[in-house]
């Protein structure tokens, strides 16, 4: 091997042992940062729409009032939805969380983040999105959006997350998808029907917090029998309490 291919090799695996360490220190910073935000939900959507547009005031309304039920709220933190949903956090008094990541289009994060953190890795972001959170609220969105509700499903189907409400809200916008998976996919074998069992598909607040309540009570019970940490059982039954559930 010639003297400079030599070189360039050494350069390029330096450059990525410290990519590894920059991973690594992102991991750190957000299990260190975010421990002790659940119970939470997180909301996806489309950065594209405005305060006037008919998804931005849903969302702002659904996370107002998961907010006034003791609920956290994790986002993006960028415009539209989870601009959205951050304001409608914020205005309830709770932690508005809101997990930027670093793009040349789109993402300019949002005033209404009272936890803001900025990652370099998509990936990195997408575990801190699920980790500390007990349910995705999915809104009208692009690739992105996609990308985040696909990877959502693969981590339930397959059994590497356990299960948690998955709630497509917006039913004229998502309804064409679902039916892709049952005509599609179910035709073709490449799903189960049960798979679809994982999704729920609204347009109605109140059905969407209902949903997440009653995961919220068999997630308490979970942990209790597994005897998971004290502090972490308490502040999800110190939810349950403020929202009147038994």
């Amino acid at each position: 091997m010639e003297t400079n291919d030599i070189l360039e090799e050494l350069r390029l695996k330096e450059g990525d042992t410290w990519r590894i360490f920059k991973i690594l220190s992102e991991f750190v910073g957000g299990f260190d940062t975010l421990s002790h935000i659940s119970p939470a939900v997180t909301f996806f959507g489309s950065a594209r729409f405005d305060e006037n547009n008919f998804y931005y005031k849903k969302a702002y309304q659904l996370s107002y009032e998961f907010g006034k039920g003791g609920y956290n709220v994790i986002t993006g933190g960028g415009p539209g939805i989870m601009e959205a949903a951050n304001r409608g956090a914020k205005d309830a008094g709770v932690t508005s969380v809101g997990l930027n990541i670093k793009l040349p289009k789109e993402q300019k994060p949002n005033p209404y983040q009272t936890l803001s953190m900025s990652f370099e890795y998509f990936f990195v972001r997408k575990v801190m999105l699920i980790r500390y959170s007990i349910a995705y609220l999915v809104f009208p969105g692009g690739f992105g959006t996609m990308d985040e509700l696909s990877e959502a499903l693969t981590l339930i189907q397959t059994k590497k997350s356990p299960r948690f409400p998955l709630i497509l809200f917006g039913k004229s916008f998502w309804e064409g998808l679902v039916d892709f998976y049952k005509n599609t996919l179910i035709k073709h074998g490449t799903i189960d029907e049960e798979d679809l069992s994982l999704i729920n598909l609204t347009d109605d607040i109140d059905e969407a917090i209902s949903i997440v309540d009653k995961h919220l009570l068999e997630k308490i019970k979970l942990m209790e029998e597994q005897k998971e940490d004290v502090s972490k059982v308490e502040r999800y039954k110190n939810t349950a309490r403020i929202r009147g559930l038994k």
